[in-house]
């Protein structure tokens, strides 16, 4: 009965130990290496490695001055199926976002790919003295699909949230703080009339790619982020 209860205890660590080992990291914590400027060769100026966080900054600590240096991407490889996970905080009024499927070559990733929205709602409505729509909110499917508003815990400007992006043939998830905020069908009758709804009429390649690069958005905000990893499904 022992070497059978021992046998099980070493079965559950290994497990576990191959469950770690499914994990990359594509932030190292102190070093910017594996990510660069989207269409660019070099990771941009404002982005760096500070105490264990890849963050984007400004000196201008006005909201309207705020000026950006570049969306990035993680280069060293292309994801088709995954889990992504990160921590992330903003300013203030601070808009970002994630983006997954990306390829290079086009104006932005915001005209090709799927957008993570990640924003701080209440202080952009205040700092812009103006609505937003649903789907421009943290969680959402940009443009796509809207967060549910029943589970939504969105932590203030300042402190860190959590999001996660399940991506497969058959489903997408969006999580944020540990919430189920979304999922839908990608590629599915419902997401082609989505797709063809007219916000994305002046960009004809959105959602064109199954496959790509993960890329983080600089939309001119501070933004930090930590605890970035990703595992193939």
């Amino acid at each position: 009965m022992r070497k059978f209860k021992l046998f099980i205890v070493i079965l559950l660590l290994v497990s576990c130990s191959n469950t770690d080992k499914e994990w990359i990291y594509l932030f190292d914590g102190e070093t910017t290496n594996g990510w660069r400027a989207y269409n660019g060769k070099e990771i941009p100026k404002k982005w760096a490695a500070v105490d264990g966080e890849l963050t984007f900054n400004t000196d201008l600590k006005l909201e309207k001055d705020w000026i950006g240096g570049g969306d990035i991407i993680y280069y060293k490889e292309e994801f088709e199926f995954f889990e992504l996970y990160l921590e992330w905080k903003l300013p203030k009024g601070g808009n970002s976002g994630i983006f997954y499927n990306v390829q290079e070559g086009h104006e932005a990733p915001y005209a090709i790919s799927p957008e993570y929205q990640i924003l701080d709602d209440i202080g952009w409505e205040e700092i812009n003295n103006a609505k937003l729509e649903e789907w421009q909110k943290a969680g959402a499917n940009y443009a796509m699909h809207e967060a549910d508003l029943n589970k939504k815990k969105l932590n203030p400007a300042g402190e860190w949230n959590s999001s996660k992006i399940i991506y497969t043939n058959n489903k997408v998830e969006h999580w944020l703080n540990g919430e189920l905020m979304l999922e839908f069908v990608p590629y599915s009758e419902d997401w082609f009339l989505k797709r063809n709804s007219g916000k994305w009429d002046k960009f004809p390649d959105y959602g064109k790619y199954k496959k790509g690069y993960i890329a983080l958005q600089d939309h001119d905000s501070p933004i930090w982020f930590r605890n970035i990893k990703i595992r193939k499904l």
